[in-house]
């Protein structure tokens, strides 16, 4: 008897799944229907919150699948469009930042120093998806304007207060922990032990995907001309590491398309 792989993708957006100018996933639907017609699982792994990662996952067909909200500070349970407020520790982050040495504070400038028309103009979004971004729960993104050794000094006075910095594409997000990668991790162990053997992919195009990178069996690094991408990932055991030729969801389905071909 054959047994089939579950193929299990962990996908970042913007940048990545998402165009990192237009926020469109269009170039990525023949990849998406593929998986969708294999039962593969798809895993949404972002910067973004709740309220932006819901309508996403259900316009691309994976709404029974879980996400990874925040960068790793949460996660997001399938059919499910938001987390209850009591979870939320974000007012407590933005707190700890406002205790910073000023000239720290001052060389930050986050989500809850702007409004949703200043998110917008920071990001390219439309004003009604900003707003949804400034529905956040456990992470405050930010832009640093500093030089590298300030930057230093910032982190490690948030880390001294427990917070995590980790650098994206476009923002720095603080939170109380747990990464991409992590998450990655612990949602694959959920499936240890089932009878079906599992092919772990992750997609991504920034700094903060390269723990997420690390923790499959096939990781893809989406070009993004906008920086200068992950950087080094390890390699572990019988790890296959690929680069995409394409940038954005033009290469997360060429990617995509070849690795749905491959397993079979």
């Amino acid at each position: 008897m054959i047994i089939r792989s579950r193929l299990v993708v962990f996908s970042d957006l913007d940048g990545t799944l998402l165009d990192h100018e237009t926020y469109e996933f269009a170039p990525a639907r023949p990849a998406l229907k593929a998986l969708r017609a294999r039962d593969g699982v798809l895993v949404l792994a972002s910067s973004k919150t709740a309220a932006e990662i819901a309508p996403l996952r259900e316009a691309m067909g994976f709404a029974h699948c879980p996400a990874i909200i925040e960068n790793g500070a949460g996660i997001l349970p399938p059919k499910t469009g938001n987390l209850r407020k009591s979870e939320s520790r974000y007012e407590e982050i933005v707190r700890l930042v406002d205790t910073l040495p000023g000239e720290l504070r001052r060389r930050y400038s986050g989500f809850s120093d702007w409004d949703a028309g200043e998110v917008a103009a920071c990001t390219g979004l439309s004003l009604e998806a900003a707003q949804l971004a400034r529905q956040r729960d456990y992470s405050e993104p930010g832009i640093w304007s500093g030089t590298e050794e300030e930057f230093a000094a910032f982190c490690q006075a948030l880390n001294d207060k427990g917070v995590l910095v980790q650098k994206g594409g476009r923002f720095a997000t603080l939170s109380f922990g747990c990464t991409k990668g992590e998450r990655v991790r612990e949602l694959l162990a959920g499936l240890e032990g089932k009878h079906t053997p599992v092919v772990s992919v992750a997609l991504g195009d920034a700094p903060n995907d390269r723990d997420m990178l690390e923790s499959v069996d096939i990781a893809i690094e989406i070009p993004n001309p906008a920086h200068a991408g992950i950087g080094k990932i390890a390699r572990g055991g019988s790890q296959v590491l690929r680069r995409a030729r394409l940038a954005g969801p033009a290469g997360w389905n060429e990617e995509m398309l070849a690795v749905l071909e491959e397993i079979e």
